[in-house]
């Protein structure tokens, strides 16, 4: 339990940031939903429109409503102009506003709906105008009921709030999923407890208001909403950089999901703070974003793979080889994204096909192509990607791959899939030390219908030409082998004593490849 105290006391800086961001989100769904509610009582037509949609939006996934939030603010972009965040607080922001809609609004146009229809009489009677009648009538008795709205939307929307950690957003939902995705159940728990503590608590502070509305007790509710403004205006200042500025310029690097992407952003991060300048990082972002995000210049720099940019992105799927291929990729980045591909990182971290060793040898399998026989039989396991990748239809089609299952696992489940049997086989990444660890077999692929995947660092279109960035980063290049990248990822992933978090598996990189 000591792991999880520890790392719930360092969650200070994403706990307010949470809650930052939820108590905005809700703060613009109420400022949507009650006008909407007026509206509503007054027209059969908007009622069911305004319900009806507010529905349809709860029916959306939370993941996939702030992921589209990002191709939408990107589109907007032609009319906002190119200032316009497509990453970070402002999608996250308007994705949990529209999830908090509906609970809010259901009981404002449920409570209106069910006034005494004798009180707005008397108030028409004794010559209330429209606005008295809202604010002296209307407005106190559907009060509770408003509440009781807004306390099921704050719980929501904290609860949903830890997703926004895949666009970029920090959040309680950093630690989780970072502890996912390196095996680190402490940073799970510690994130899941302080989110539910937070809901609970925030639940708790709403209801005293919710009760003082109820109670006509003006204490109780303003005590109550007293609370609630403590604790977000405290969120407010610790977000206040009270230092000076120390003119020191800011990098931001993006990574995706999974450990080596980790420890390559902490490995980065740690050479440039070095050179002197400031860094923050975007982590767990899904390849397509990390990759539209230096595009678009809300982040400075990411990692990335040849096969994948190659397939994904250019949708290549021919093979002319590695030189070629990082030739034609420096040119697209350039030409088409306005990137700088910086250069190799030195290793390849490439997809390929694994199995036990036992179940490779029972079923004598060596290459894709003898997978290919045993397919029917087999259940494949992938990363929530592959099986819509174009590799994956590349390969598919030069080898006549079809399986009896296929099941999308996180990479960090992918290896316990594989062990436990709930997958014959995987595809696993060449620079991931549990294949050796775990003594896996890697299918050799006669056909070569999978790319190589060399890593790369990329440039935002802003910093292609930062020189001063260029020169700091240009030592990295070339001096990482895939030896030592297996090691460092092992080191993160393994499960026993000896376990890093990915800044520490970062620091011994920088050693054994001579960065420091």
């Amino acid at each position: 339990m000591s792991g999880v105290w520890t790392a719930l006391m360092g969650l200070g800086g994403v706990l307010a940031q949470h809650v930052i961001l939820a108590a905005c989100a809700i703060g613009l769904g109420i400022a949507v939903a009650l006008p909407l509610a007026v509206w509503a009582s007054r027209s059969q037509a908007v009622s069911r429109g305004a319900l009806g949609f507010a529905s349809l939006v709860q029916t959306i996934p939370a993941l996939a409503l702030l992921a589209l939030f990002f191709p939408i603010l990107l589109s907007l972009r032609a009319v906002f102009g190119e200032d316009l965040p497509t990453l970070g607080f402002l999608p996250a922001l308007l994705a949990l506003a529209l999830y908090a809609l509906l609970p809010i609004l259901r009981n404002a146009v449920t409570a209106q709906a069910n006034l005494d229809p004798g009180v707005i009489e008397a108030a028409d009677g004794v010559g209330m105008n429209f606005w008295q009648r809202l604010r002296l009538v209307e407005a106190p008795l559907t009060a509770p009921y408003i509440m009781a709205g807004i306390r099921t939307a704050a719980v929501w929307t904290i609860g949903a709030a830890t997703l926004s950690t895949t666009i970029g957003q920090p959040s309680l939902g950093d630690p989780i999923f970072a502890g996912l995705q390196t095996q680190n159940w402490s940073l799970v728990l510690a994130g899941c407890i302080a989110s539910a503590g937070l809901a609970i608590i925030a639940d708790a502070l709403l209801g005293t208001i919710e009760a003082g509305f109820r109670r006509r007790d003006r204490r109780l509710w303003l005590g109550g909403a007293i609370a609630v403004a403590i604790g977000v205006a405290a969120a407010f200042v610790s977000q206040v950089d009270w230092s000076r500025d120390d003119g020191r310029d800011t990098v931001v690097i993006g990574t995706k999901q999974f450990s080596e992407q980790l420890i390559l952003g902490r490995l980065v991060g740690a050479q440039l703070e070095e050179a002197g300048y400031n860094v923050e990082y975007r982590e767990g972002l899904g390849s397509a974003v990390v990759a539209q995000a230096v595009a678009d210049g809300s982040i400075d720099l990411y990692f990335d793979y040849t096969g994948t940019i190659w397939a994904n992105q250019m949708k290549r799927t021919d093979n002319p080889g590695r030189d070629a291929m990082y030739e034609a990729i420096q040119k697209w980045e350039r030409e088409v994204q306005g990137t700088r591909v910086l250069g190799k990182l030195g290793f390849e971290n490439a997809y390929a096909f694994a199995m036990r060793e036992d179940r490779a040898d029972e079923l004598g399998i060596r290459t894709i192509e003898d997978l290919a026989r045993a397919a029917p039989r087999l259940v494949a396991g992938g990363d929530p990607e592959w099986f819509e990748r174009p590799e994956w239809f590349a390969v598919r089609d030069a080898y006549g791959l079809k399986f009896a299952n296929q099941r999308n696992f996180s990479p960090t489940f992918m290896y316990d899939a594989l062990r436990s049997s709930e997958a014959d086989v995987i595809t696993a990444y060449t620079s991931d030390g549990r294949i050796a660890a775990d003594r896996l077999r890697v299918l050799e692929d006669p056909r070569e219908a999978l790319p190589s995947y060399d890593t790369l660092i990329i440039l935002s279109p802003e910093r292609a030409n930062d020189q001063r960035l260029i020169a700091t980063l240009r030592p990295l290049l070339g001096t990482i082998n895939v030896e030592a990248m297996r090691e460092a990822n092992f080191s993160v992933d393994r499960t026993d004593g000896d376990k890093k978090s990915p800044r520490e598996a970062a620091g011994w990189l920088a050693k054994e490849v001579g960065l420091e």
